[in-house]
C-alpha cells in the first residue's frame, strides 16, 4: 500500500512538473510593458509637458524566427518615447543580429543609448539548472557572437555606446548626463574611466550598466546620479507566485530583482527582459517585459 501511494505521489510530481514547464514555455511570449513615475526634474525644466519619457529595453536574446518578440518590441515605438536605453544581451545566437534590427529598427530612429552584456560578446551555454539555482557564476563559452556588427548598425542609426563614456546631450530639451560600464558579471566593468559627478548643468543624470551589481551601483550612487537601468537578472526568471526571484544572478538582493526600486540616494530600475537564453526557454511567474518610465518634475 505505501509504494503504493509512493508512485501516485511521483506520478503527480512528475504531472505537475511538465505542466509547469509547458507553461512556463508559452509564457516567454507573454510580453508586458511596465510603467513607471519619478519626479526627478526641476520645475519649468518640462517646458508645460507632462513628462519626460524613457523605453527601457534589455535581454532580447534573439533567436531566429522569434517574430512574436519581433512584433512587440517594434510595437513599442507607439508610445513615443524621448529616449531609449538598452541595457544589452541583445543575442542568444549566431544568426540573431537581423532579427535584433528589426525589433527595434523604429526606436533606433530616436535618441537612444546602449551598454552591452556578454551574451552580446559570446553565444550561449546550456545551463545546469540545478548550478544555476545555486548562484554560481558560469564561465562564458567565449564562441564569439557578431556583436560588432550589431554595434556599428546601432551607431549609425544613431545610438551612442556609453560602455565606458561619459555622454552628454539633448532630447527633448532635456539636458541628458549619462555614463555607462561593460558588463560587471564577468568583471568587464572598468568604473575608473568614467568616475566622477555628472555634469552639475545636466537635467537628469542616468548609469548603464547591465548586470546590477552593488561596486558599480554604488559608484554611480556615490558620484550623484539620479538613476541607474540594469537588466541581466531576468527578474529572477524561475520565481515564485507574486514574482518572487529565487536567485538574481548578481550580487543585488532578491526582493529588488526587477522593477523600480531605491539604492541609496539613487533610484534604480532592473528590467524583467524581453528574452532567456535558448537553452533555458522558461519563465514562471516572471513574464518578459519592457519599462516605460515617466520622469516628471518634482
Amino acid at each position: 500500500m505505501r509504494v503504493k501511494k509512493l508512485k501516485q505521489l511521483a506520478l503527480a510530481g512528475l504531472t505537475a512538473g511538465s505542466s509547469a514547464l509547458a507553461w512556463g514555455y508559452t509564457e516567454r511570449n507573454n510580453f508586458q510593458l511596465r510603467e513607471y513615475e519619478l519626479p526627478l526634474l526641476k520645475p519649468g525644466v518640462l517646458q508645460g509637458r507632462d513628462a519626460f519619457t524613457i523605453l527601457h529595453v534589455s535581454d532580447l536574446h534573439m533567436i531566429p524566427g522569434q517574430q512574436a518578440k519581433v512584433d512587440f518590441v517594434s510595437s513599442l515605438d507607439a508610445l513615443d518615447p524621448d529616449l531609449v536605453i538598452n541595457t544589452g544581451d541583445n543575442l542568444s545566437d549566431l544568426g540573431g543580429v537581423p532579427w535584433v534590427l528589426d525589433a527595434l529598427g523604429p526606436l533606433l530612429n530616436r535618441p537612444g543609448a546602449f551598454v552591452f552584456g556578454t551574451n552580446d560578446y559570446w553565444a550561449p551555454r546550456p545551463v545546469n539548472p540545478l548550478k544555476y539555482l545555486t548562484g554560481a557564476k558560469r564561465e562564458p563559452s567565449y564562441v564569439d557572437l557578431p556583436w560588432e556588427g550589431m554595434r556599428a548598425a546601432f551607431i549609425e542609426r544613431g545610438w551612442q555606446d556609453a560602455t565606458h563614456q561619459r555622454l552628454e546631450f539633448k532630447a527633448s530639451d532635456v539636458r541628458l548626463a549619462l555614463a555607462g560600464v561593460d558588463d560587471p558579471h564577468h568583471d568587464l566593468d572598468q568604473y575608473s574611466k568614467i568616475a566622477g559627478a555628472p555634469h552639475p548643468d545636466a537635467d537628469l543624470a542616468i548609469g548603464l550598466l547591465h548586470a546590477p551589481y552593488r561596486r558599480v551601483l554604488d559608484a554611480f550612487a556615490t558620484d550623484g546620479y539620479q538613476l541607474a537601468l540594469a537588466g541581466h537578472t531576468h527578474g529572477g526568471q524561475i520565481c515564485l507566485p507574486g514574482g518572487r526571484a529565487l536567485v538574481t544572478n548578481a550580487d543585488i538582493d532578491r526582493k529588488r530583482a526587477s522593477g523600480l526600486h531605491r539604492y541609496g540616494d539613487m533610484w534604480m530600475e532592473v528590467s524583467n527582459g524581453l528574452g532567456q537564453s535558448k537553452y533555458a526557454p522558461v519563465r514562471l511567474f516572471c513574464p518578459p517585459s519592457a519599462a516605460l518610465i515617466r520622469v516628471v518634475e518634482r
